[in-house]
């Protein structure tokens, strides 16, 4: 799915909401836990639930590695089940991952090769040739984490050089040499606020993978405010807040009125440039 692609379908459903899959077996309905594959079973509900209001999917790795095997199956059959029912789903696997040059191949390989997942995101930390790998595949992009919305983000992020610079702010300057804004999105989380602002002026045409909305507390009015362009450039995730609306046999119902929340709040948002 190419940016053109991606904004359309943005003005289709009013909505640049992503669903974050963080699907914890401590956290499903109990009920699940019977099923042979419960993780599928409850994301399968999920996505039949919430399609229509959201752009993209986000499972997150950790969730489904910490299960071994069994969790890994899960994984790639609800990626392909994506692939095969809702083919306008952008999907982003949330790895985190970036190494030295031919391991980075290799994680590139096993998320655009074997799966043929639209996206992942990559760590900078160890520079260009830990993200070169993933950017060989032109139809894919790399969603490069620049500024997260966790209290450590401080730690490293946000630390100045003599001129003044943030660590992220050379980040985001550095990795456009890599690639445009074709190929390479970044994470930014929404609790950063008002530094949306300066991050626009830096990559004013990129996507930004936007987590931190509903149970971190960001705000996606403030986010919008500052980080929206002319082709909306945010993608929304929420996690937790909807896929853990409800714990009943209820919860896709309680999912979908979650997401259809924040859909329509988007839609609002949209207003100012559709």
């Amino acid at each position: 799915m190419n940016k053109q692609q991606l904004f359309e379908n943005i003005q289709h459903k009013k909505s640049f909401l992503c669903i974050g899959l963080d699907t914890d077996i401590k956290k499903i309905p109990t009920y699940l836990l019977k099923d042979q594959d419960p993780i599928f079973t409850f994301n399968k509900a999920i996505i039949d639930a919430t399609a229509d209001l959201c752009i993209a999917y986000k499972p997150n790795l950790a969730f489904y590695e910490s299960l071994g095997v069994k969790g890994w199956i899960a994984f790639e059959k609800t990626v392909n089940y994506l692939k095969e029912n809702y083919p306008d789903q952008f999907i982003i696997a949330d790895a985190k991952r970036g190494d030295i040059g031919n391991t980075s191949e290799m994680y590139a390989r096993s998320f655009f090769d074997e799966l043929d997942i639209d996206s992942v995101t990559v760590a900078p930390y160890m520079g260009e040739d830990s993200v070169k790998p993933f950017l060989l595949y032109p139809e894919k992009w790399v969603i490069l984490l620049a500024l997260t919305s966790n209290k450590g983000s401080q730690d490293f992020q946000l630390t100045e050089d003599k001129s003044g610079e943030h660590l992220f702010e050379k980040v985001l300057k550095k990795s456009q040499e890599w690639a445009n804004d074709e190929q390479m999105m970044y994470v930014v989380g929404a609790t950063q606020g008002k530094m949306f602002k300066d991050i626009r002026k830096l990559v004013p045409n990129h996507f930004l993978l936007v987590p931190g909305v509903g149970a971190q507390g960001g705000s996606l009015e403030e986010v919008c405010k500052y980080g929206m362009n002319s082709t909306c450039g945010l993608i929304v995730n929420s996690s937790r807040a909807i896929i853990y609306a409800d714990n009943t046999e209820k919860f896709a119902e309680a999912a979908r009125t979650a997401a259809k929340e924040v859909q329509e709040q988007m839609a609002e948002q949209l207003k100012a440039i559709l």
